[in-house]
């Protein structure tokens, strides 16, 4: 099996069969890296994502993470709902909140990791027994950094990966395996002299050509941080209620990518045009069901609400809305905790222009 060629050309056709756009593999060595992740980390850009210190050292050593491991297949799949409503249409309308498209649908970390162990078991079919761990965004693997190394992409300046096919809509996977296959090598970056995602970034969260300050990151703040969001950047974040999508749907390679025609990727709940005053009044059973099988449950009711109330606070105060919001807001006073109290005082008083406490 050593540097078989020939099996890793059908390693790649299987992948094809079963849904992935492209499978590149890459070796272990990260080293060039290194030293710009630990630079990244010194600045304190991770925020409160203490994993992404404690575990560093493993995102370099995959074979520390998985002994054994010799080559990792890098795989892509696009997500971009086919039947999804227009991202600028919903953003551009305040009582409507807006979710990233990659969490529509159901959870990807599902979607992946089972199709990357169907992957394994025909591999295994062919060769016989052999060592393999499935990956996607699940553990302390440089994804972005064997994916540009394999050549699956280049890492543009808000620091996602890019293909000249495909443009930014799609997920990443990882299989790790314990035997070796001829490697595949980079590609060049072509984003030039283009700086239309940093320009664009609602907070500035893109502080350096491909380098991002989470603590400033929609992304980060809807999903990662478990804390207030900053009041200063509470009015700077509009109807964006799970994530961001901003410096993707600014991104002239996206007007390549391709749509997922793909049932696991197909919008759920209307979620991708939901009604803020509807959402908001969600109880935490009627949270779970609706996000059932999605990756937007990981943040939970609470959290929920709280981005819910940054974006009713965001809606302007002469919209027809406007009695009907501040209603539901007061009504949820008292019944979660401080914290989105808190969030929901700052809501009224931007759309009664009088304090609430």
């Amino acid at each position: 099996m050593i540097g078989d060629l020939a099996l890793k050309e059908k390693i790649q056709n299987w992948a094809l069969e079963l849904g992935f756009n492209q499978l590149t593999v890459a070796d272990t060595d990260l080293s060039a890296y290194e030293q710009a992740y630990y630079r990244w980390l010194e600045k304190n850009y991770h925020g409160e994502m203490d994993y992404m210190q404690r575990h560093a050292a493993l995102r370099f050593s995959p074979e520390k993470l998985v002994p054994g491991t010799k080559r990792i297949l890098m795989v892509s799949r696009d997500y971009l709902p086919l039947d999804g409503q227009d991202a600028v249409q919903t953003l551009a309308r305040p009582e409507l909140g807006y979710i990233s498209r990659y969490a529509t649908g159901r959870d990807y970390h599902k979607v992946m990791r089972k199709k990357l162990n169907a992957l394994a078991k025909r591999i295994t079919a062919e060769v016989g027994s052999f060592g393999y761990r499935a990956f996607t965004d699940s553990a302390p693997v440089y994804e972005t950094g064997l994916a540009e190394k394999s050549g699956l992409g280049w890492k543009g300046k808000h620091s996602l990966l890019l293909n000249r096919q495909g443009g930014s809509w799609f997920f990443l996977g990882a299989l790790f395996i314990d035997f070796e296959l001829p490697v595949d090598q980079p590609v060049g970056a072509h984003c030039g002299s283009c700086t239309a995602c940093m320009d664009i970034c609602p907070t500035g969260a893109i502080v350096a050509e491909g380098e991002v300050d989470a603590r400033r990151c929609i992304s980060y703040l809807t999903i990662e941080s478990k804390d207030d969001i900053p009041v200063e950047l509470r009015p700077l974040m509009g109807n964006r209620i799970y994530g961001c999508d901003d410096c993707q749907l600014i991104c002239p390679w996206n007007r390549f990518a391709r749509k997922a025609a793909d049932a696991d990727f197909s919008v759920r709940h209307g979620l991708d045009a939901p009604a803020l005053l509807e959402l908001f009044c969600w109880d935490e059973a009627t949270f779970l069901e609706k996000t059932e099988g999605m990756a937007i449950r990981r943040i939970g009711h609470a959290r929920w609400l709280r981005n819910l109330a940054v974006a009713i606070g965001n809606v302007p105060a002469d919209h027809p809305q406007q009695k009907a919001l501040i209603e539901v807001l007061q009504r949820r006073l008292g019944q979660v905790g401080p914290q989105l109290d808190r969030h929901i005082h700052w809501a009224l008083q931007r759309l009664s222009g009088v304090s609430h406490g």
